[in-house]
């Protein structure tokens, strides 16, 4: 299973539930008593779980060190536990909802995953998971819708999970044994306009400077080569430095698209 940062978690799911929660609907939240939210890395989803039931929540996730961080914002009916999402540490229907937000992409066997969420809940499983392939930005510096999609293209390319799964979730729910499978699609949208908040600052230091292409350097070389991601980096900074400049004249606007679906399923 592939590891990622607190900062690049909360970077990407952050803000994903702010402008409205419209897409859980097919969750029934509001008749939860138990909830599990697996692979939650640093909590996102776990809080608005919790936020929108009256259900005890646990969030199960592999890494430990992420894991403390959603501890930091955790209330009294959230509890955290380390475990693997093929291997639960978790009984036999002993939840009536089992979801996960970007899990499934980031595994080699997404079914296994599945297959799990099943056992554990009684009656929901559901999956939250994004479309990298069909992610689009618009931007007021033209260089940078160019090699965002360079950089997608590649990346999906080079990455060793299939991190465009979309809506073909629904096969491995239905390998799974789940009955009365439904998928939805959404567009998350993530603005950057002026008042510029911290993070859009931050996000565009890290341009500058190369740092967020540095993270997927080994999917993008795998894809392509050493010259290539090189030449990319190069491309890439020099774009960053006018998103900077943008930003210091107050005269920058970005829009990420990202779909996601929302594949919801019951146990049988």
């Amino acid at each position: 299973m592939r590891r990622f940062s607190a900062e690049y978690l909360e970077h990407t799911r952050r803000g994903m539930w702010e402008d409205g929660r419209d897409a859980l609907a097919d969750l029934e939240l509001s008749s939860r008593e138990r909830a599990l939210d697996v692979g939650c890395g640093t909590g996102e989803l776990t809080r608005v779980l919790a936020a929108e039931t009256d259900a005890d929540v646990l969030g199960v996730d592999a890494d430990r060190e992420l894991l403390s961080v959603a501890r930091e914002e955790s209330d009294s009916r959230i509890g955290y536990l380390a475990g693997d999402a093929t291997r639960l540490p978790v009984d036999d229907d002993a939840v009536d909802l089992a979801a996960c937000q970007a899990l499934l992409i980031n595994l080699p066997d997404p079914t296994a995953a599945v297959r799990e969420l099943a056992r554990v809940s009684g009656d929901l499983v559901a999956a939250v998971e994004p479309d990298n392939a069909d992610v689009r930005v618009a931007s007021t510096v033209d260089a940078e819708e160019r090699l965002e999609r360079e950089a997608r293209e590649a990346y999906v390319d080079g990455v060793d999970t299939d991190v465009a799964l979309g809506d073909r979730v629904r096969e491995a729910f239905d390998a799974a044994g789940l009955v009365d499978v439904r998928t939805r699609r959404y567009v998350h949208e993530k603005r950057t306009e002026p008042p510029y908040a911290e993070a859009a600052l931050r996000s565009a230091a890290r341009k500058a400077s190369g740092a967020g292409l540095a993270d997927h350097r080994d999917e993008l070389v795998a894809a392509t080569s050493e010259r290539a991601y090189d030449d990319l980096r190069g491309r890439w900074r020099e774009m960053g430095r006018e998103v900077v400049d943008a930003i210091g004249a107050a005269e920058y606007e970005r829009v990420e698209y990202v779909p996601f679906d929302v594949t919801v399923g019951r146990a049988s």
